[in-house]
């Protein structure tokens, strides 16, 4: 089989270090015509191509055989893949502690030719990779039917016979966990295993009411049925990133709560583990960082504070995990429910000092910006016709704060923009710390605040400040009127 994988992803050395094996393995290619060239060893990191990481390497002798050994303690198994020098060809192969696996793979029968001596699993693994090859076909071909079709029986006919090729790989899958239980691609055939979502009406507990949450409910409840949390090996497949990805942003509601809720579940089901452990609390990390639904931030202190500042991270150095805790302090003070930070600023224009905690108003918008910053001047004039227009009336104040410029280029931007109504500072000293106390990396940043200066949302921009205030009063006005009844 040839794919054409990135070099670059190849020659990365190993996540977190290179990683050999207790029992090691034993590997034994031979590939007849093959001779003066190199042959590597790669392997998976809970993601897919082109994510992988050489382990191991070998060159071929004069007769076309490579040998690669290792005994390392901290090998322990998964799907590996083997590249000639040319980088493109290659095949998979599934290694555990102490395998001792002939390889005989004749270059121009590459994969349906390889034969495998002492290794069964191997050989059943080709198999199902020669099977997935005719299914894939199948679909194609079923694809292209699809594109063809003229009737809706005849569309309703090519659908049928999908679901059916379906389940029978399901079947092939079931069948092989069922005749060779604890093997490694039983782990992985149950790992990738999808509920399968009982069929027909279901009701609420009246017995009348159709339940229009069931399969969302059941999918979810049933997501991680197969999957083996304390098995390291199948971090080594790629196989667990594309699982969180479609738990955390299709079944995991994106509230703050929900999320570490979740979070504390996997991480318990992954605690004692090395790798899995490791690659959990890293991706959820990593998910909240760069999530774009507000208050995710909030996520990652509570992550920071109840694992990385607990000592969790064990594969972080000090001066790595001091990055860690150093971010989650800067955020701590401006995350959401909150009460935010105080500002003490010169007004522009008459250099009276303004305080934000003194500023009476239902609403209050901080808005960090610079005179200089395109994208500020993009969103200025759409924040002051969504003032004009809504926020006036839903007794908005706006408090400005210049992170730079003179004070005639700050004004002269306040003129251009129409800012004049709003409460208009700069930092003329730097000595305020807006920085640190609400986080301001970039230009322009939001917050909403509510009456008691409380935050209520963070990094908006002029798209979203209505709908979370009419989210705010939705939800305030069910609350009185929850508490009436």
């Amino acid at each position: 089989m040839k794919r054409i994988s990135l070099i670059t992803a190849l020659l990365l050395t190993a996540f977190g270090g290179q990683l050999w094996a207790k029992e090691g393995y034993n590997l034994v290619l031979k590939m007849p015509g093959v001779k003066d060239s190199m042959v590597f060893l790669a392997h998976y990191y809970g993601k897919n191509r082109p994510t992988i990481f050489k382990t191991d390497s070998a060159r071929f002798d004069k007769n076309g055989t490579a040998i690669m050994r290792s005994s390392s303690a901290e090998f322990v198994g998964g799907i590996y893949i083997l590249y000639l020098s040319d980088l493109q060809t290659n095949f998979e192969v599934l290694l555990n502690k102490g395998d001792e696996i002939t390889i005989v793979a004749p270059i121009d029968q590459i994969p349906d030719g390889i034969q495998y001596k002492n290794s069964p699993e191997n050989t059943r693994f080709a198999d199902y990779v020669k099977y997935l090859k005719d299914y894939s076909a199948g679909e194609e071909k079923l694809k292209k039917e699809l594109e063809k079709a003229r009737s809706k029986s005849d569309t309703a006919d090519i659908r049928k016979r999908a679901v059916a090729a379906s389940k029978e790989l399901n079947n092939y899958r079931r069948n092989y966990v069922k005749n060779n239980p604890n093997t490694l691609l039983s782990t992985i055939f149950n790992a990738i295993e999808t509920p399968q979502i009982p069929e027909g009406d279901h009701y609420l507990e009246d017995g009348k009411t159709k339940d229009s949450t069931f399969n969302y409910r059941y999918y979810k409840s049933h997501f991680w049925d197969g999957f083996d949390f304390r098995d390291d090996r199948l971090i080594y497949t790629p196989i667990y990133d594309a699982r969180l990805e479609e738990y955390f942003s299709k079944l995991v509601l994106p509230w703050t709560d929900s999320v570490e809720k979740e979070a504390d579940v996997l991480l318990k089901r992954t605690k004692g583990t090395k790798d899995m452990f490791h690659y959990t609390l890293w991706w959820i990390t990593r998910y909240v960082e760069n999530s774009k639904v507000m208050g995710m931030d909030e996520v990652f202190v509570y992550l920071v504070e109840n694992y990385y500042m607990k000592g969790d991270a064990f594969w972080l150095k000090n001066d790595e995990l001091s990055k860690y805790i150093d971010r989650a302090q800067k955020i701590a003070p401006n995350v959401i429910g909150n009460l935010a930070p105080e500002i003490k600023l010169p007004n522009v224009a008459t250099n009276k000092v303004e305080s934000l905690s003194a500023v009476k108003a239902k609403y209050t918008l901080v808005l960090f910006y610079s005179p200089t910053c395109g994208h500020c001047q993009h969103e200025m004039p759409s924040i002051d016709s969504l003032y004009k227009v809504l926020l006036k009336d839903k007794g908005v104040k706006i408090y400005t704060v210049a992170t730079e410029g003179e004070q005639k280029a700050v004004a002269d931007f306040i003129k251009k923009y129409n800012m004049g109504e709003w409460i208009n500072t700069w930092d003329k000293d730097h000595t305020s710390d807006y920085h640190s106390k609400f986080d301001v990396y970039s230009t322009p940043t939001i917050y909403l605040l509510d009456e008691r200066k409380i935050i209520k949302g963070k990094r908006l921009d002029h798209n979203n400040i209505g709908g979370l205030i009419e989210m705010i009063e939705k939800k305030a006005k069910e609350k009185k009127e929850g508490t009436a009844k």
